[in-house]
């Protein structure tokens, strides 16, 4: 076990594209208990009054925000599949957010970018980001990156990230990650929210 050190004061926990849909079928997600482990990172974050926040990417119907030069959302546009606009609607029950706590919907894969997330850390004067979700290779690795950027003091859940390729998890958490954020287990921050 890590020993880490949060303030309650100026911490938050982003619980990043936690959808349903795939922490239920994804055998990464399922076979390492991400959802339960997240479950009780989110009540130990409630319980020590530290601020909780969410993202999902959504779009208007149509995606007017994804452009043709768009690679990585461009096919879901041309794909004729039904835009979810309501974060809250693909966001895992387990995980839902409950009032006052901060959800943002975004258009891009960084939680961050074009999004009122940053305003909320910003203005609730938060220095130090828990980080978790799916995908390990796509939101967690974009807001890891940019949030450190933005000179935040960064912490990845290992056990309550996932991905489709778990070895591109492997090396994200165990090679990349390291070099802008701490990689710890929910039972670190757990332990860090109840001491």
């Amino acid at each position: 076990m890590a020993d880490i050190s949060l303030d309650r004061e100026h911490t938050a926990l982003l619980i990043a594209d936690f959808y349903e849909a795939m922490m239920t079928s994804i055998p990464h997600a399922v076979e390492r208990a991400v959802v339960d482990k997240t479950v009780a990172l989110q009540k130990a974050a409630r319980d020590a009054g530290i601020m909780v926040c969410y993202c999902a990417t959504v779009f208007r119907p149509g995606y007017p925000e994804i452009g043709a030069r768009n690679k990585t959302f461009g096919q879901r546009k041309a794909s004729g599949q039904l835009a979810v606009f309501d974060p809250l609607a693909v966001i895992h029950p387990a995980v839902a957010p409950v009032e006052g706590e901060v959800v943002v919907g975004k258009h891009r894969v960084n939680a961050l970018y074009g999004t009122g997330l940053d305003v909320s850390l910003r203005a609730n004067d938060i220095h130090d980001l828990v980080i978790l979700g799916y995908a390990t290779s796509g939101v967690v690795l974009s807001t890891v990156r940019y949030a450190s950027d933005l000179d935040y003091n960064l912490y990845v859940v290992e056990d309550c990230c996932s991905d489709s390729d778990a070895e591109v998890h492997e090396f994200l958490t165990g090679r990349i990650f390291p070099r802008q954020a701490e990689v710890v287990q929910s039972a670190d921050v757990i332990a860090a929210l109840v001491g």
